[in-house]
């Protein structure tokens, strides 16, 4: 749970590269609190889905440039 915490706060502050927000996001949507969070989370995991970036599963598929 604090891994979880400072992940969210090191999103939230600009502080997650890239590599690490996929696999922030995978994670969420993983366990299924992409969905649960505030509504920022999940339209941003959406987003991500829809972009390929990630599968509905949570499985990182490719990486950001």
């Amino acid at each position: 749970m604090i891994n979880l915490l400072d992940d969210i706060i090191a999103y939230e502050s600009g502080e997650l590269p890239a590599e690490k927000t996929l696999e922030f996001f995978a994670g969420l949507i993983k366990s299924g609190l992409a969905w649960t969070l505030q509504g920022h989370y999940g339209r941003a995991a959406a987003d991500l889905i829809e972009s390929g970036y990630i599968s509905r599963s949570g499985k990182v598929l490719k990486t950001i440039n």
